[in-house]
């Protein structure tokens, strides 16, 4: 009580708390060891109330006060954490887990929260177990077409009678000889993608008394002399050149396969590089010899396009005109857009400049002849 009557002055709120605890308005049995966690909490609250202002102080009071009354006592004799304190101190530990995002004391959740955590456990090792299966299967498929690879493609070729032709690889031993020439046949397959067939793509020029072209023309047939939604390509150019005036017929096995691109390469066509002109709308189809090349624009099927027409006639004047090495000439177009556009501008220029020079060569003839009438029509009339 000594403590409670010192500051009756400050704060009449204690009162009711002191009378409410130790009159016997509420009459129940406590031991010491009870008794004496709420002294020493009731003297914490009144320092508290000491240090603060009146007004909170009172609101502060009443409200612990109205805590503290409506607490049933508890029922046993002698219990140290079944009393009034005891049941704050746990009210407050819950608020301060809920503040701070920890979890509620064990309870009615926890049957479901362990039930859930059991159906993920398990959803994992599920998937766990077929992604394993998968691999195995994977696996096992991956070696399967393996061993099915080196048996077909590692067997001896056959003859028409069905006998093994004999190779260098007899003398091995048998799964050597089926691995070596597995690794043979897809590196001759690559070779055959990469590298033209052969280094020899025409036969060796015709001499006399046969007549060979002086100039080799190499036209690409796709999207430059036609646009076919189909790839038949023999009928195609069976049926554009009748009269066979096409003499050899290519396809992609005789380009070399370079940065994604089929190239013709003209050093394989067994023929002058210096007379040879390849036609293409892919200036990436001549990037090995980017001077003996001309690329049209693609053609999209328009039948008004006459981009032939012109082609034709620039081929025309270079072989008119017995030009030594073409690519003195496709050299000048290598940067045109359209080189067919460029060549026909630059032929009226050359028309425009000739029709100016043979004015200009005309005007002293005439000149000429009227000075001389004017001569003549002054001898007469002296002579008169």
């Amino acid at each position: 009580m000594a403590v409670a009557q010192s500051n009756i002055s400050q704060s009449g709120a204690f009162v009711l708390f002191t009378r409410a605890m130790f009159t016997g308005s509420v009459p129940f049995k406590m031991s010491a060891t009870s008794m004496f966690p709420m002294c020493v909490r009731a003297s914490r609250g009144l320092l508290r109330l000491r240090n603060g202002g009146r007004g909170g102080s009172n609101s502060t009071g009443v409200d612990l006060i109205r805590a503290l009354s409506t607490e049933k006592p508890p029922t046993g004799d002698g219990s140290a954490t079944g009393g009034l304190a005891q049941s704050i101190l746990q009210e407050r530990l819950q608020q301060q887990q809920k503040s701070q995002g920890q979890p509620p004391p064990e309870g009615d959740g926890d049957s479901e929260q362990k039930q859930d955590q059991g159906e993920d456990k398990k959803q994992k090792e599920n998937t766990a177990y077929a992604k394993k299966m998968v691999m195995r299967l994977a696996g096992l498929m991956g070696i399967g077409g393996a061993v099915g690879m080196v048996y077909v493609f590692g067997s001896n070729s056959v003859d028409e009678q069905g006998n093994a032709i004999p190779d260098q690889f007899d003398n091995d031993t048998p799964v050597i000889q089926q691995l070596r020439r597995t690794f043979k046949y897809f590196q001759d397959y690559r070779q055959m993608i990469i590298e033209p067939t052969s280094p020899k793509l025409l036969p060796d020029p015709l001499r006399e008394p046969y007549y060979q072209p002086p100039y080799t023309l190499v036209l690409e047939l796709t999207d430059v002399l036609l646009h076919p939604e189909w790839s038949t390509a023999y009928p195609l150019i069976d049926s554009i050149d009748p009269q066979g005036f096409v003499m050899y017929r290519l396809f992609r096995d005789s380009t070399r396969y370079m940065e994604g691109h089929h190239v013709k390469d003209v050093s394989c066509l067994n023929r002058d590089t210096s007379k040879v002109i390849v036609v293409d709308c892919k200036r990436e189809a001549f990037s090995l010899q980017p001077f003996n090349g001309m690329a049209l624009t693609k053609w999209d099927g328009n039948s008004e396009d006459r981009t032939l027409y012109d082609l034709a006639h620039f081929l025309k004047t270079i072989a008119l005109s017995g030009v030594d090495d073409v690519r003195s000439v496709l050299e000048n177009y290598a940067l045109e857009d359209d080189p067919v556009e460029a060549f026909k501008r630059r032929q009226a220029q050359l028309a425009q400049e000739e029709e100016q020079r043979l004015a200009e060569l005309a005007q002293p003839k005439k000149q000429a002849i009227s000075l001389g009438s004017i001569a003549g029509r002054f001898w007469r009339s002296k002579q008169q």
